[in-house]
This record gives C-alpha cells, structure tokens and sequence, in this order.
C-alpha cells in the first residue's frame, strides 16, 4: 500500500517524464511516440519504476534500450524540473507497459 507521499511524488515524476517526452521526444527515444502510463516510488522515494508504452516503432525493445542509455539525462532533466517539489531525485528504472498490445490483441481475437 502506497502512501499519500509515494502517491504524490509518482503522479509529479509520471508528469514531469511525460512532458519532456513529448517535448524532446527525439532526444530520448528517436521516432517513436512514448507515453508514460504509470510510475510508482519505493518507499525510501530513493527508487521509481516508470512504465512506458511505445508506438510507431516496429521494434520497441530498442526504443527502450535507447531511453535507458539516456537514463542519465533524464533522471538530470527531471531534478532540474522539480529541484523545489524533491530533496532527493530517484534512480530511474524504465519497464516497457504492453497491456495496450494485450488489449488490442485481445480485441482483433474477439473480431475473428
């Protein structure tokens, strides 16, 4: 069970990701659209795990591979966005979210 904190602290790192990859989505992930669908904090907030999706891309494993490389910056990027909202910023973990894939292949089941 989250805390109220843990809550909060992943909705602003879900947010804050999720705008720079809209905004700098080249420098990050290439071509691909990349949506940050969920995050959630450890509790020592010392740890997130984000969970993107990825479109557009026929291969997005190496879509992923190429925002984990870019880990770094990201994790700099988001420390500068959100320097007055945390004391610590935390280690990133990038986990690619299928479950639209599932639903939609799911769907074209049912269609058959």
């Amino acid at each position: 069970m989250e805390s109220t904190r843990q809550q909060k602290i992943a909705r602003l790192i879900q947010k804050e990701i999720a705008d720079m990859f809209q905004q700098d989505n080249s420098l990050f992930a290439g071509k691909g659209l990349v949506t940050v669908t969920r995050a959630s904090v450890s509790k020592d907030m010392a740890y997130a795990r984000i969970c993107v999706s990825i479109f557009g891309v026929p291969d997005k494993k190496t879509t992923l591979s190429a925002i984990e490389a870019n880990q770094k910056e990201i994790r700099f990027r988001l420390g500068q966005r959100t320097r007055n909202q945390l004391r610590i910023v935390p280690e990133l973990t990038f986990v690619l979210d299928e479950t639209l894939d599932y639903i939609e292949n799911i769907d074209k089941l049912l269609k058959q």
